[in-house]
């Protein structure tokens, strides 16, 4: 198990207090791993810190705003590449019988392409192989920093912290295709309604089956990162 990939799944879930309380073996864990360089390390371990400190519905809050209320910032990778098309609904299939192949299991109400499931994917491998897969999406998440450095959201140390972890770098005019992408309003809701409806018909089980509003995402798995820390293809090529 890579440890530093595993907090970073966790950093980017739902804040929780499970989160908070082991917040301080995360950053010793991050600090003895030493994966990262030490400036990206330092950042990471300081929004650790940030999370872990604050009023934890602010912070949950914060997170809704940002990664569920945005779509331009959303943790469902093929979104950013596909959008709606069929052929993100191919990638899905494509990714989570990659997943099986290597013996990792996912709960069936998250999607494939959940960023923060993605990662703790990762940690489960090699740390070659994660570095390799980790760079197909590398241009996705260099927008998404970019976007959320924008918007003053220290998130973009981690996606950043990603980036650094991946064995190559994204190529520009990747980037700059995700970055011309339309950006939604947050604030319109009825966008977002559709969007969710969309993604709840045409990739399988999700919290419709309970007649319920959407939640607010969390991890598809208990994040083993807080709990015990005491070909992904994007149809662009990075």
């Amino acid at each position: 198990m890579i440890r530093t990939y595993k907090i970073l799944s966790a950093l980017l879930s739902y804040p929780s207090a499970a989160f908070q309380k082991a917040a301080h073996d995360m950053i010793v864990a991050l600090n003895v791993e030493r994966l990262l360089p030490a400036p990206q390390r330092a950042k990471v371990c300081a929004l650790v810190a940030e999370i872990a400190e604050r009023d934890l519905l602010d912070a949950q809050a914060d997170y809704v705003e940002l990664f569920d209320r945005t779509r331009a910032l959303s943790l469902h990778l093929f979104e950013h590449v596909h959008g709606e098309s069929r052929d993100r609904g191919q990638a899905m299939v494509s990714l989570r019988e990659r997943y099986r192949a290597a013996g990792f299991d996912i709960a069936s109400n998250e999607l494939p392409d959940y960023l923060p499931l993605f990662v703790e994917f990762l940690a489960t491998r090699s740390a070659r192989e994660a570095q390799a897969m980790l760079a197909e999406p590398l241009h996705i998440l260099a927008a998404l920093a970019q976007r959320l450095r924008k918007r003053g959201s220290r998130y973009a140390d981690a996606f950043e912290a990603l980036g650094c972890l991946a064995s190559r770098r994204p190529a520009d005019a990747a980037v700059d295709e995700i970055l011309k992408a339309d950006v939604d309003d947050p604030n319109d809701l009825a966008s977002l309604d559709r969007s969710w409806e969309e993604a709840e018909v045409r990739f399988g089980p999700s919290d419709a089956a309970g007649g319920g509003c959407p939640k607010s995402r969390q991890p598809a798995r208990k994040p083993v990162a807080a709990a015990q820390t005491s070909g992904l293809e994007t149809g662009a090529d990075a």
